[in-house]
């Protein structure tokens, strides 16, 4: 089988699962996993024969993608912030709206003009957030998660990007003592009601950590609440809480800081158009 061969065979199977624009990122991911190639190096090499083992490997590839296994999981990394991050089913595949939230975060510490920043980041994961903060920021970062498995993952991410990241399992719905004040405490944490899973896909609810998902539609705020209380403790003054929200839960999110004595509260959208951050501070 030829690359072109591939190619099509990848628009045959995955068409009545994918968009077409999907199908093709795909393909060129798993061309450059597996052969290292860029795109002309497809236009130029798309006669040439496949060897027998790596097309066993595609078509292993394609079966999975088939059930909707996330590309991400199947080649085992996503790119986030421009690094490389390992991820697996115990951790949420980084995703761009996070991307625009660390984004936010740098913009507001060129305000201040020194470069001695502590951050936290409170329900980690990968370790997108910190590691992407260190790198940019070249600091130590801290970042907290309840998930063993998560944390040995966001270790080596850590370790794969050359950054200084203080990793502390802890469950912050308990009582929790962080290791400092801080600048900027960051979250994203759990925020999918239950009565939202109609919404969503086959490779989001069968393949990403349900633990890192979902919370209950009776108090679909429970970690925005307590990270806030957290918050109070250890912000520094002039100090900033930076949240990933629930595009329908904006309104709500601000109340809730509000109520928390907080203040400078800021909405953003997304690049999609959805609420999805909010900045706030205590003074």
């Amino acid at each position: 089988m030829t690359f072109l061969e591939t190619h099509q065979l990848f628009q045959t199977r995955l068409k009545e699962i994918y968009p077409q624009t999907e199908i093709e990122t795909f393909f060129f991911w798993v061309l450059e996993d597996c052969f290292d190639f860029k795109r002309i190096d497809y236009l130029m090499r798309k006669e040439e024969t496949i060897p027998i083992e790596k097309q066993q490997e595609i078509q292993k590839i394609l079966d999975r993608l088939e059930n909707q296994e996330p590309i991400q999981h199947i080649l085992g990394y996503a790119e986030f912030f421009g690094l490389t991050f390992e991820v697996s089913n115990n951790t949420l595949i980084p995703r761009p709206e996070t991307e625009e939230l660390v984004a936010w975060v740098l913009d507001d510490l060129k305000t201040i003009s020194r470069k001695d920043f502590s951050i936290i980041d409170i329900g980690t994961g990968s370790g997108c957030i910190p590691v992407s903060l260190a790198k940019e920021l070249q600091i130590s970062v801290d970042a907290v998660d309840i998930s063993e498995e998560a944390l040995q993952i966001a270790k080596k991410n850590a370790q794969r990007n050359k950054v200084q990241v203080a990793f502390h399992q802890m469950n912050i719905l308990t009582s929790v003592q962080l290791p400092k004040q801080y600048d900027i405490i960051i979250s994203n944490p759990p925020y999918v009601r239950q009565l939202e899973k109609a919404e969503m896909k086959k490779n989001v609810l069968d393949f990403e950590p349900a633990l890192a998902l979902f919370v209950s539609d009776e108090d679909p705020l429970i970690f925005y609440k307590a990270i806030a209380d957290l918050a109070k403790k250890y912000l520094k003054p002039k100090g900033r809480l930076f949240f990933e929200i629930n595009q329908y839960l904006g309104e709500q999110t601000i109340a809730l800081l509000k109520q928390k004595g907080y203040s400078a509260i800021e909405l953003r959208k997304d690049l999609f158009g959805n609420d999805r951050m909010i900045r706030a501070s205590l003074d």
